[in-house]
């Protein structure tokens, strides 16, 4: 188990820069073992950015920032052809673009046109790039971790749905407790001093990040667990068959992705709590980060003032456990 020893020490790490977000921090590692990516949104000063930085910070791995801005162009992320000159034996070499690192931070991710955050599809996706007819791999590890504003409307461009499921999780951070708060203030005051700057860093190996994931896939899920796991994906998508009233507030399920997503985040969460095999416990501490961002809404839901965490909270209530 030097593999979850490893991780548990990373999640100590990143909570101890992130005070009060222990909820976000678990969430951000599963993904992480789990091989997926994450769309963080939050209110600004809720450490969204801090948290990528944190987990980038104490994992011995390339680190690259995107900075997400209307004038952003496809190639700025993914990289272009330069040309070499007539005498050169080769015209033409691909530079890479930021998206090549094993931790990539797209900031303010909504703040660019659809066009170039269609630029990111293949690669959370597939995994690779393709420019000027060439496929470039990315890097054994790699995870895309978005942000984005919800309150700001003007000069954003909402996320298109196809992007948004190819996100494993969608993680809400919300203010932190009054107590947090002060722990947060003496964090930041004590940054500046020299004893912190002198304080030795903490870095897992990617090879542990690897064996973690080789662990999680020998975790075992009956099928009790995977039909409880279709029944709350299934009630997303037929809810007449569950609620009345459930019917009125959902006009789009949650995709085959939202299933896959849930069986591996589970297993990751049975993992990192040492159990061998998953609880319905481990499913319902992930159904909200999976299924919140694939849930489409209707207007009543909106009118009546319900948001996704609502309705999943009600779906919950409704499925019985076979």
């Amino acid at each position: 188990m030097l593999a979850h020893q490893s991780i548990k020490q990373l999640q100590q790490c990143m909570e101890q820069s992130i005070i009060g977000q222990e909820t976000v921090v678990k969430s951000i590692l599963l993904s992480l073992l789990c091989n997926g990516n994450v769309l963080l949104e939050g209110l600004p000063g809720l450490a969204k950015t801090r948290a990528v930085k944190s987990l980038a910070e104490h994992l011995v791995a390339d680190f690259s920032r995107i900075q997400f801005t209307p004038d952003l162009l496809p190639s700025d992320i993914t990289g272009s052809e330069m040309y070499l000159g007539e005498d050169s034996a080769q015209r033409f070499e691909f530079e890479p673009g930021p998206i090549f690192a094993n931790i990539v931070l797209a900031d303010e991710v909504n703040r660019a046109p659809a066009k170039v955050q269609a630029a990111l599809l293949e690669a959370m996706e597939e995994r690779q790039v393709t420019v000027a007819g060439q496929t470039h791999k990315m890097p054994p590890l790699f995870m895309v971790m978005a942000t984005q504003n919800p309150i700001e409307q003007e000069g954003t461009y909402p996320l298109p749905e196809a992007q948004m499921d190819r996100f494993l999780m969608h993680i809400s951070i919300d203010y932190p407790s009054d107590t947090d708060e002060k722990a947060v203030m003496r964090l930041v005051r004590g940054e500046t001093s020299s004893s912190f700057n002198n304080k030795e860093k903490i870095s897992i190996a990617q090879e542990e990040v690897f064996s973690a994931r080789a662990e999680i896939d020998q975790i075992e899920i009956s099928d009790a667990m995977e039909e409880y796991i279709v029944s709350l994906v299934a009630a997303t998508r037929r809810p007449a068959d569950f609620d009345a009233d459930l019917a009125r507030y959902i006009q789009v399920g949650v995709s085959p992705r939202g299933s896959i997503a849930l069986d591996k985040a589970s297993r990751a969460h049975a993992w990192l709590e040492e159990r061998t095999s998953v609880t319905p416990d481990d499913i319902r501490a992930v159904v909200s980060d999976c299924l919140r961002h694939r849930i489409g809404l209707s207007y009543e839901a909106q009118a009546d003032g319900l948001t996704s965490n609502d309705v999943i909270n009600k779906i919950v209530k409704l499925v019985a456990i076979a």
